[in-house]
């Protein structure tokens, strides 16, 4: 019988602000509404600003996919070896000087990343606009997962701290006045009695 109404006490102490008491003010009835509406709140703005931000990230990623295309180029100068980069598919790329053909046959030279290795004269690959600018590779269908899912939770936390502190906020607002209204208490106490003596 003990371990039942002690599970009983520690299941129902969270809120106690809740509980129906006589001598209860009314400030801890509105603390409980409101730390109650702030964890749920919490946990709502969580999961749409998680999904809401992954959605967007993946959607934004499918659009560049269809405004970008590729087109074969050739080196004009050596690869630049002083910054090299891994992408998603683990290959190293540098910088380098390329020339291409636009589809109305006139030629296009810029600097774009290309494969380590190359050398002048030899073909890869440069992603354009639709205004014919070079453009960094789309992220791929699984590369723009990997980003959604990781922006979405870091808009999940944002999302909840946000919340929270804005629940915290309300309670504190609660205390400072419930610590006016003790202090008015005692003082007007204070003064039935005849006043502090000291």
């Amino acid at each position: 019988m003990a371990t039942v109404r002690h599970v009983r006490t520690a299941g129902t102490r969270w809120c106690w602000r809740l509980r129906r008491n006589p001598l209860r003010p009314r400030s801890y009835l509105v603390e409980g509404w409101l730390l109650s509406a702030t964890w749920t709140l919490a946990l709502l703005a969580a999961v749409a600003a998680g999904v809401l931000t992954a959605d967007f990230v993946e959607r934004d990623a499918a659009s560049l996919r269809t405004e970008r295309h590729p087109v074969s180029a050739v080196l004009t100068e050596d690869p630049v070896r002083s910054t090299a980069a891994v992408d998603g598919a683990g290959s190293a790329e540098d910088w380098a000087g390329v020339r291409w053909t636009a589809p109305d046959g006139t030629t296009h030279t810029g600097v774009a990343r290309v494969e380590a290795g190359d050398k002048v004269g030899s073909t890869t690959r440069v992603w354009l606009d639709d205004q014919g600018r070079l453009v960094p590779a789309p992220a791929t269908a699984g590369q723009a997962r990997l980003q959604g899912v990781a922006l979405g939770m870091v808009a999940a936390v944002t999302g909840a701290v946000a919340v929270l502190l804005v629940g915290r906020c309300g309670c504190a607002w609660l205390d400072r006045r419930r610590l006016a209204r003790w202090e008015t208490e005692w003082v007007r106490m204070d003064r039935q009695r005849g006043g502090r003596k000291g």
